[in-house]
């Protein structure tokens, strides 16, 4: 009894700044502690505020209770609603429904009516639910300012204007659509600005707009991602899908979030995943409200787990059980990546950001993660081995292994193990819990990734200026003939691949690669030359019907079929080459005898303008003229 005493004496300390009915609904929503932007708007009174409070900080609880005082002035409850009080302004339509969910239950008790005003819904609907009355209206800039002017939305009895996520109103280009809903607002009203940053387009933007700003950057802001592991993920240009693909299985989330740079991308993920056996949805700007609206509660419900997104998605979207977050593509600029990320690790909860990183964009992630001052674990993604290993360490963590035999089972075990034998049921078992999952992908193997500016780490052979054909101190080797060479355009950027990936070995167990006209030698590490030969099987062929021989010893590249490049094949014309010290070729002007000079010279018909020859018209054309040379 003591106990829930101390716990009712600590819960009301937290709440005796709040409005009562909103305090009550912060209980009834199992709220115990405010977050600290939270705290710290409850003491700005009557005042305008710029307030920097990154994602998942409880921004629209915390201006919900800002407004309070405001609006209800000292009342318990709202009147009956006319003309809107309360003005909240959103970047994207997802944000702006999901601020009106909120301030919905939030102001439950005090019997207001909130209303939305979004692109992509039926206008005539919201002209309506404005003429019957609002005490707040929550939307996106351009549907406000259109209502507005078609003077559906009065603005004259408003007290307070919020702007949430306003840098990102500026940078998709509402400034204008902004500047005309604060002109107007009246005069007299408290102006609140939410953002995740303060560049110098916001700051600009509230000197112009606000009076006396207090200016809040909500405590603990810098320490909003410790509840999210970064890992950076190295991989083949090639393998990015496949990666992507082992990295939600590996993880198993209730909720993903996948996010790509463009639309065209996400159709693409969305395709493969669906053709994978993913329970998978698409959220993009081509789609209408309709089916955005219909993605995300299909996220929410549980009859999807992942969401394949552009960054239309990055603002507003409250996933509550998302856990991973994979970014297809790398972003564009830091915040982007907080922002993305950001959907994740919220209220407490912990999440994973996973960054697919091909081999050309190390360097650039790594100063990406620099910018955003956040630390990234490197490694490789989850092979398909570490994927299955997941896979039975879920199965033996499944809470139905542990639950008693019933009664009305019990007959049908028994004759399960009389008929079947208990490893035939457990095999079946395995069976039907692998069968409902996708089966993970084979990557191929990509040399680990120091972020010091040293190149990979403990392996140098792999860099690009020492290629493994290179090598002389390879060690002990077994030497390999690969029955394509030269004449059939065969290239160590397509072999090794071919290599790594057939024959279960990494580029760190390929030694020197020797290039002849119709076969190819490779060196291949002594220790993995019977599991190389194992796993390309008994047949010895590779793809393309390449066959496979093992050598005894080194390869002979004297014997017969192997041909020196020879020397007097002509060079490209671009490239010829010539000694400049070297004398030039002198010409000989050979004289025509007497006889075929005079003969020369008399054929030439004139010299000179007094020897020009005189030409004559033909046929009846007036038009067009003939020349008949003399003879």
């Amino acid at each position: 009894m003591s106990t829930d005493l101390e716990f009712r004496k600590k819960h009301m300390s937290n709440f005796e700044a709040i409005v009562p009915a909103l305090a009550k609904a912060l209980e009834n929503r199992g709220y115990v502690e405010l977050t600290p932007v939270q705290k710290a708007v409850l003491e700005l009174g009557q005042a305008d505020a710029l307030v920097s409070a990154q994602t998942g900080s409880g921004k629209t609880v915390a201006f919900g209770l800002a407004l309070a005082p405001t609006l209800l002035d000292g009342a318990e409850r709202f009147s009956h609603a006319a003309a809107p009080l309360a003005l909240a302004v959103a970047p994207t339509r997802e944000l702006a429904l999901q601020v009106t969910r909120e301030l919905e239950w939030l102001y439950e008790l005090t019997g207001a009516t909130v209303a939305s005003c979004v692109g992509g819904m039926d206008m005539r609907t919201e002209r309506r639910t404005l003429e019957r009355g609002a005490h707040i209206v929550v939307g996106t800039p351009g549907r406000l300012r259109d209502h507005i002017t078609r003077h559906s939305l009065d603005m004259s009895a408003l007290k307070a204007v919020v702007l949430d996520e306003a840098d990102e109103m500026l940078d998709l280009g509402f400034r204008e659509d902004l500047e005309f809903i604060l002109d107007a607002a009246p005069a007299e009203r408290r102006t609140l600005m939410f953002s995740a940053t303060v560049p110098r387009s916001i700051a600009t933007l509230a000197k112009g707009y606000q009076r006396d700003a207090v200016r809040i950057s909500a405590s603990g802001e810098e320490k909003q991602h410790l509840d999210i592991e970064y890992r950076a993920l190295s991989v083949a240009q090639a393998d990015r899908e496949n990666a992507i693909i082992n990295v939600l299985r590996y993880y198993e989330a209730k909720n993903a979030l996948v996010f790509c740079n463009t639309r065209a991308a996400v159709n693409h993920l969305t395709a493969r995943f669906n053709n994978r056996n993913f329970s998978v949805v698409a959220l993009s700007g081509e789609l209408s409200q309709n089916e955005r609206s219909h993605a995300l509660q299909a996220m929410r419900d549980g009859r999807a787990k992942v969401c394949i997104a552009t960054d239309v998605a990055a603002r507003g979207i409250d996933l509550p059980n998302l856990e991973l977050v994979i970014h297809a593509d790398l972003p564009t600029n830091p915040e982007t990546l907080l922002h993305r990320s950001g959907r994740t690790g919220r209220a407490g909860r912990k999440g994973v950001s996973a960054l697919i990183v091909p081999n050309n964009a190390r360097r650039r992630t790594e100063r990406l993660l620099q910018s955003a001052g956040l630390a990234a674990t490197w490694a490789s993604p989850p092979s398909a081995d570490d994927v299955l290993r997941r896979d039975d360490e879920r199965i033996l963590a499944d809470p139905v292994l542990s639950e008693p035999v019933t009664d009305d089972e019990r007959g049908f075990v028994s004759t399960l193990l009389d008929q079947r034998g208990a490893e035939l049921v457990a095999a079946a078992f395995v069976r039907l819990c692998r069968s409902s999952r996708s089966a993970p992908e084979d990557l191929l193997d990509v040399a680990p990734f120091t972020p010091s500016g040293d190149g990979p780490s403990g392996d140098k052979s792999v860099r690009r200026d020492e290629a493994p054909s290179r090598r002389d101190d390879f060690g002990d080797s077994v030497w390999f003939s690969l029955s394509v060479g030269r004449r059939q355009n065969a290239e160590p950027r397509w072999l090794i691949p071919m290599l790594c990936r057939t024959g279960g070995i990494s580029k760190r167990e390929i030694g020197a690669i020797k290039m002849q006209p119709e076969e190819t030698f490779v060196q291949i590490a002594a220790d993995w030359a019977d599991r190389f030969l194992q796993a390309i099987g008994p047949d010895r062929k590779l793809q393309n019907n390449i066959s496979v021989r093992r050598l005894d010893g080194t390869p002979d590249l004297s014997r017969a079929g192997y041909q020196e490049p020879r020397p007097d094949k002509k060079p490209h014309r671009g490239k010829r080459t010539f000694d400049q010290n070297a004398p030039k070729p002198k010409f000989e002007k050979r004289a025509a005898p007497a006889g075929q000079r005079d003969a020369a010279f008399e054929a030439k018909p004139w010299a000179g303008k007094a020897g020009k020859p005189k030409f004559e018209k033909t046929g009846p054309a007036k038009n067009k003229k003939s020349k008949k040379r003399p003879a």
